[in-house]
């Protein structure tokens, strides 16, 4: 990864530089330079993407077993929950204990004919 971040810092610390008539050769000379660059840093990075990409490879098939594995905790764990609009926000406890604290739905009160609430 530093040769990666090295290659690109040096291919950006140049930046082009428009030429005019009068510099001629040099400048022509300097882009050559340039282009020499810019190639030293595609080679650079397709080596290491070459090296990285079998264990990027490795990675994402460990990570898709774990979770092939996992899928099914998860679901059941989201049936038991259901919504977490019904749900307070996590409280942290003093002894480290995390809470999730249901909503207490509002029951809508029913007043009679005569302003009396029925028990």
């Amino acid at each position: 990864m530093k040769a990666l971040t090295t290659a690109l810092a040096i291919a950006l610390a140049f930046p082009a530089v428009a030429g005019t008539e009068e510099e001629g050769a040099e400048q022509q000379g300097a882009d050559q330079g340039f282009s020499l660059l810019e190639e030293g840093a595609r080679i650079i990075m397709r080596s290491m993407l070459d090296d990285i990409g079998p264990k990027l490879d490795e990675m994402r098939d460990g990570l898709e077993g774990a979770m092939a594995e996992i899928e099914p905790h998860l679901a059941e764990l989201m049936d038991m929950i259901g919504d977490l609009q019904n749900y307070h926000a996590p409280e942290k406890l003093p002894n480290g204990d995390i809470i999730l604290r249901r909503k207490v739905p509002e029951m809508p009160i029913e007043t009679g004919p005569n302003g009396e609430i029925e028990i």
